[in-house]
């Protein structure tokens, strides 16, 4: 994903922002689970719901974590 936002122009988070906000929530579970099966045929990997669920929040903690890690950005020059 890194280098599609990047040529695109965009930051990975711009990128995802994006993605997130042009997304319908069955568009979205319909990549997901598509990534889900390429995840499968690359490596094996055959995650349970309640292993997704962990993953996902274990994410969102990262993400959340991350945020307060980063400096509130202005506008203006």
């Amino acid at each position: 994903m890194a280098e599609i936002a990047a040529a695109e122009g965009l930051a990975l988070r711009a990128y995802l922002a994006r993605l997130a906000d042009t997304l319908t929530p069955a568009e979205r579970a319909e990549r997901a689970e598509q990534a889900r099966a390429v995840l499968n045929a690359w490596n094996g990997c055959a995650l349970t719901p309640a292993e997704q669920d962990d993953l996902g929040a274990e994410l969102d903690r990262g993400l959340t974590q991350g945020m307060k890690d980063v400096p509130l950005q202005r506008g203006g020059g």
